[in-house]
């Protein structure tokens, strides 16, 4: 089965919900028309990455500015049990086309925060949605952990879909948590740029034996809002040069790296290369050793299906 999939490595207008869903929108209509199937987008898009940003936060002491800021991106963060859910759905409906977006969103329970990756299908709305289950460094100040249940997988007509949110993707066992699902399409959105990111891309594909779509934006200091261009004064103009790519099962890069610019990356994919490629290797198939080997992911929901 062929399928066409379009990684999209863009930057939002951020903290700005309303015109992000509009760009986002938009960017869909058009890669829809060129017949995507899937399309991605990257760690946070909605309502963006605030990358440079401390929130007033030192060990041992916080800010009531540092409280403000958080308050403001919690109040323009994704709502799922909001209308929210509804527009993303229709817009994954109308463009007939599978969506995942990174985001983050508000937990109603506790008002805390997660960096999300929201997985929607057009014919079967929200499919669920894979949160982060260990943020990386500072990012702990603002995002809260999830659980295994977290550890999504969705068997649809465009394949198995899974994967992890930027440095999840350093942590081995919960990479075996998507392989042991048989994922196709791996998929990892970050806000990574460093050259050295695309070999875990190639390094994944391998492993897994799974075509990886690994998104990310591209954002400079200049495109935040005056308001917030503070906050970043120290920081360099490129913040984030992007290097999303697209990878086959045998690590050969299909599409990108994409550097230094916003852009689409395109790529057909065959999903019976997934198969073919485990003819030498099959993480959890024939080059496995479960006879001394035991892995037991608590709380993973079974794969999916729609």
């Amino acid at each position: 089965m062929k399928i066409k999939v379009g990684v999209i490595q863009e930057s939002p207008a951020f903290f700005d919900k309303e015109q992000t869903l509009q760009k986002l929108e938009s960017l869909v209509q058009t890669y829809a028309r060129k017949g995507c199937e899937l399309l991605v987008f990257p760690e946070s898009f909605i309502p963006g990455y605030p990358r440079g940003f401390d929130f007033g936060a030192k060990i041992g002491s916080r800010t009531d500015k540092g409280r403000q800021l958080y308050a403001e991106y919690r109040s323009k963060s994704i709502d799922l049990e909001s209308e929210d859910r509804q527009r993303l759905e229709n817009i994954s409906k109308e463009n007939d086309v599978f969506l995942v977006i990174g985001a983050t969103e508000k937990n109603n329970i506790n008002s805390s925060l997660h960096c999300a990756m929201i997985y929607l299908s057009p014919t079967h709305g929200l499919l669920g949605v894979h949160r982060k289950i260990k943020p990386t460094g500072t990012e702990r100040l603002i995002w809260a952990e999830a659980a295994g249940e977290s550890l999504v997988t969705f068997q649809t007509r465009i394949g198995k879909l899974g994967g992890l949110i930027c440095w999840e993707n350093y942590m081995p066992l919960a990479r075996m948590s998507m392989y042991e699902k048989g994922v196709e399409i791996y998929i990892a959105p970050t806000a990574d740029s460093r050259e050295e990111w695309t070999t875990t891309m190639k390094h994944i594909a391998l492993e897994g034996r799974c075509f990886v779509l690994g998104c990310n934006q591209y954002y400079t200091k200049s495109m935040y809002p005056e308001k917030y261009a503070r906050l970043v004064q120290e920081e360099q103009e490129h913040l984030c040069e992007g290097g999303s790519m697209i990878v086959s099962p045998l690590g050969k890069v299909i599409a990108g790296p994409l550097f230094g610019e916003a852009g689409v990356l395109i790529a057909d994919l065959d999903l019976e290369d997934v198969t073919k490629s485990k003819l030498d290797f099959d993480v959890v198939g024939h080059y496995a050793r479960n006879d001394i080997f035991e892995l037991n992911i608590n709380g993973q929901p079974e794969i999916k299906k729609t």
